[in-house]
């Protein structure tokens, strides 16, 4: 086993246990997101997130708590040599049997004309599903990690006119059988960063090739990143109070929701 894997397991179970394996663990018993016989496909972007998702699997496997077994894939969804050649030499380094295929999504997501990275998201997740099948698979795992949720319900609430949030366990509408779980949910991003930094690694940042990299300041997750941070200098428990929030709601206080599709509100039951 390579050195670089060997320094990142130890950093997982010594240095990062409490902020990283931990609540890795702890979300995957609290949300069911790891059963016996399950077949998981834990898919890999090239970034820091998705590779640490890899080895908190790899490492949780050891302590057979439940019977299920990994694949490990990373779609190339268009990247350049040099991205492409990133992603499996970090791969390599870090002891992870990386499984590679191809897909045309940058080309598909160019094509349309406003929407881009809807289009590309809903088609990566498409082209996922469709391997891990092919793998025979039941489960796809992706890294969304507690910032990723916290900054979804904001943009939803201040953008989207509406309060939902990015589930820990979602089952495919498109994919019988198939689910989707976010074991990363309770990991905070910060301690991500550091557990990359303490091991000198160096991963894929965004290899996007159909949006123009110049408008990330201006983007909404950007926006909110920073809304969250100012927030926080008044409010120490604003993150903590944002993450709660949508597993406290009180259907008797708000003036209408959906459930199901289907549109429900207050006056139709007052």
């Amino acid at each position: 086993m390579d050195e670089m894997s060997l320094r990142a397991e130890e950093s997982i179970r010594n240095t990062f246990h409490r902020e990283l394996f931990e609540p890795f663990t702890k979300a995957c018993r609290e949300y069911r997101l790891i059963e016996d016989g399950d077949r998981i496909a834990v898919c890999i972007s090239g970034g820091k997130d998705s590779m640490l998702l890899a080895k908190l699997f790899q490492e949780i496997q050891r302590h057979k708590k439940a019977e299920f077994d990994l694949r490990f894939i990373a779609m190339d969804l268009g990247y350049d040599q040099a991205n492409a050649d990133l992603i499996k030499s970090n791969a390599k380094k870090l002891g992870i049997p990386l499984e590679s295929f191809k897909s045309n999504v940058f080309e598909e997501a160019d094509k349309a004309v406003k929407g881009k990275c809807y289009i590309c998201a809903r088609k990566r997740r498409g082209h996922l599903y469709s391997k891990a099948r092919e793998l025979g698979c039941n489960k796809i795992a992706l890294g969304h990690h507690y910032d990723d949720v916290i900054e979804t319900i904001l943009m939803g609430m201040l953008y989207g006119g509406q309060i939902q949030t990015m589930l820990p366990r979602l089952k495919s509408r498109n994919y019988e059988g198939m689910e989707l779980i976010r074991p990363m949910y309770l990991i905070r991003e910060e301690a991500i960063c550091r557990w990359r930094d303490l091991n000198g690694l160096v991963f894929l940042d965004c290899a996007c090739s159909v949006t123009d990299r110049k408008t990330e300041d201006t983007s909404k997750r950007l926006e909110i990143k920073k809304l969250i941070a100012e927030l926080k200098e008044t409010n120490p428990a604003v993150e903590a109070n944002i993450f709660k929030s949508v597993g406290n709601i009180d259907l008797d206080s708000v003036i209408g929701y959906k459930k199901d599709g289907k549109r429900y509100s207050f006056p139709d039951e007052f």
